[in-house]
């Protein structure tokens, strides 16, 4: 049995090894990171399995465009291999869209890949007035409207909005804009 909860500091070092595990150091170049680096989530969901192991693990983060209005930054979503096929992913992002949709937010987007995220509602082309800071394979920049016209809203350069992490060594403005892996 696959438990969801929220994410828990005792659950950090397993949630870095699994991702890790399934992107590697690459993980920390892609422009995503971009928006994630310095906050604190939102959202922090952890799969766990029978004996407390973290077998999955996904994030919600949010971002503001050029007018200051919010959308939700999904991911990583990660799942270890050993319970791929177990609808561990399928539960964790629904899980996180059901929180997301309750707790008012009107949007969530995503870098990945729409064969996936389809099934969840996720859409191609809706970001099209949308930019990230670094480079993005568009057909990649996927939305998911909670609210009706809420990803229409969006215009221009998202940047990282929502709290900043206490713990998060600072960052150079250069270090921010420096070029990144497309995500």
């Amino acid at each position: 049995m696959i438990d969801i909860v929220d994410e828990a500091p005792v659950h950090v070092g397993a949630r870095e090894a699994l991702l890790d595990q399934s992107f590697g150091e690459e993980r920390f170049a892609k422009t995503s990171e971009r928006l994630r680096e310095g906050r604190l989530p939102v959202f922090a969901f952890a799969a766990l399995d029978e004996s407390g192991k973290l077998v999955g693990t996904v994030r919600l983060w949010s971002v503001a465009d050029r007018n200051g209005f919010q959308s939700l930054l999904l991911g990583p979503l990660a799942v270890d291999p050993a319970c791929r096929g177990l609808k561990v992913g399928d539960r964790l992002m629904r899980h996180a869209l059901n929180q997301a949709a309750m707790h008012g937010h009107g949007s969530v987007i995503l870098v990945g890949d729409l064969p996936y995220y389809a099934r969840f509602g996720f859409e191609a082309g809706l970001l099209d007035d949308v930019s990230l800071p670094g480079p993005v394979a568009f057909d990649r920049f996927l939305g998911l409207e909670l609210a009706p016209g809420h990803v229409s809203g969006l215009d221009g350069m998202l940047s990282a909005a929502g709290l900043l992490d206490p713990m998060a060594p600072l960052a150079s403005s250069e270090d921010l804009y420096s070029v990144s892996k497309i995500v």
